[in-house]
């Protein structure tokens, strides 16, 4: 029964909907949940504690400070500041990926493409430009800033609660991965469409530009929140005690209704990360024995090449953070436990880049862009994505 909810959960996980059905993603990971405890795999006391509540709080928190961001206008700001100084194609994108890349390090890079697709397709657009290399800058430079920390993504958040590692040797250790894999983003990027970067002359000064409106109090209360929380992060203080004392303290306002704010937030993330928390310790109850444990330790997890090879293949059969959750009884058989949680958030993170289905930030950007009748195929992002992917993974191992 284990193996078959499991598998079952899986499957959707990785097709992201049941044929036939209305079951998504999070309601698969709920009703799998649910199977595990109905069906006597689980009490309700070991699912309860399967939960990881310090990802989930800190999720949340993370939700809600970005929600703030983007009601205040901030990221309009950001947007309008990087564009005002782009004298040239290759300066906007480079402006682009720094602005996607950095912000997705210290935020949840999903929010961050939900924000900025829509106002770049925009700017691309009102100048004149090709919008498909600036649209495949944004899920890319998001997918590798957010390695830095732990804060980047769901999976980096997962894997700071279960590692516990310090929020700065975290940082310290991935950060140059992330500069790399942003510095690859551009040379691939700007290779792939050398008619809009090489061929093309300046951009015209007078379409840049529209009138902004964004709450100035609220903007700069976001910001310090947010600047304060990083500075707590690298101090050392539990990340999801400070995430969501960030998060709450913004709610404490006389102007911004927090309906406005809850309908920002990703309720369906965090469901479908309950679900699998408690599927995963379903399966790791009833499924892993000593002959399980030694038939995947034929792969010789120690290997970073190894390990980074496999995590990046699962992230791209089912996704980034079911991959993290399935790897984790094997890690902690590990010797150097803290290296390997470090190359899995490497790995399954830059894989992501490897196809326009590879995570959720590229799916988020693609259906935006669509809301806008503008189309990103498969091919034009697996062409750019492809080899970015193998050869930022390539350095991570090397690093690693």
């Amino acid at each position: 029964m284990a193996l078959a909810i499991f598998a079952a959960t899986y499957l959707v996980m990785a097709i992201g909907k049941l044929p036939g059905y209305q079951l998504d993603r999070a309601g698969a990971a709920l009703l799998g949940a649910s199977l595990m405890v109905w069906l006597g795999v689980l009490s309700l006391e070991e699912a309860f504690q399967s939960i990881d509540l310090e990802t989930i709080v800190l999720l949340l928190g993370m939700m809600i400070v970005v929600a703030n961001l983007r009601l205040s206008g901030f990221f309009g700001i950001v947007n309008n500041w990087v564009v005002a100084r782009a004298r040239h194609p290759l300066a906007l994108l480079c402006g682009v990926i720094l602005m996607s890349g950095i912000l997705s390090a210290f935020l949840v890079n999903d929010a961050i493409c939900l924000v900025l697709t829509l106002p770049v397709l925009d700017i691309a657009r009102r100048l004149g430009r090709d919008p498909t290399p600036y649209l495949l800058a944004i899920p890319m430079a998001s997918n590798a800033g957010s390695v830095a920390t732990i804060t980047g993504n769901p999976q980096n958040m997962i894997i700071g609660s279960i590692a516990k590692i310090p929020y700065g040797i975290f940082a310290a250790k991935l950060f140059p991965v992330a500069a790399v894999a942003l510095v690859l983003t551009t040379l691939i990027i700007a290779i792939f469409y050398p008619g809009e970067f090489f061929n093309r002359g300046r951009l015209i000064p007078a379409v840049r530009q529209r009138p902004l409106h964004y709450h100035r109090g609220l903007a700069i209360k976001s910001v310090a929140v947010t600047i304060a929380m990083v500075a707590f992060f690298f101090a050392g203080e539990p990340v999801a005690k400070v995430a969501i004392l960030g998060g709450a303290l913004l709610l404490f306002t006389r102007r911004v209704k927090p309906e406005k704010v809850y309908l920002d937030i990703d309720w369906p993330l965090l469901v479908m990360f309950i679900g699998l928390f408690i599927v995963v310790a379903g399966a790791e109850k009833s499924l892993l024995d000593q002959h399980a444990l030694s038939a995947v330790g034929l792969f010789d997890l120690r290997n970073t090449a190894v390990l980074s090879v496999l995590t990046a293949v699962l992230s791209n059969l089912v996704s980034n953070v079911p991959a993290v959750l399935v790897m984790k009884p094997f890690v902690t058989s590990l010797a150097d436990q803290q290296r390997a949680w470090l190359v899995i958030a490497m790995a399954s993170t830059l894989a992501g880049n490897f196809t326009l289905v590879g995570s959720v930030a590229n799916l988020i950007v693609a259906q935006r862009a669509r809301s806008r009748d503008f189309e990103i195929g498969f091919w034009n992002y697996f062409k750019v994505g492809a080899p970015l992917t193998a050869l930022s993974i390539a350095f991570g191992v090397f690093w690693l």
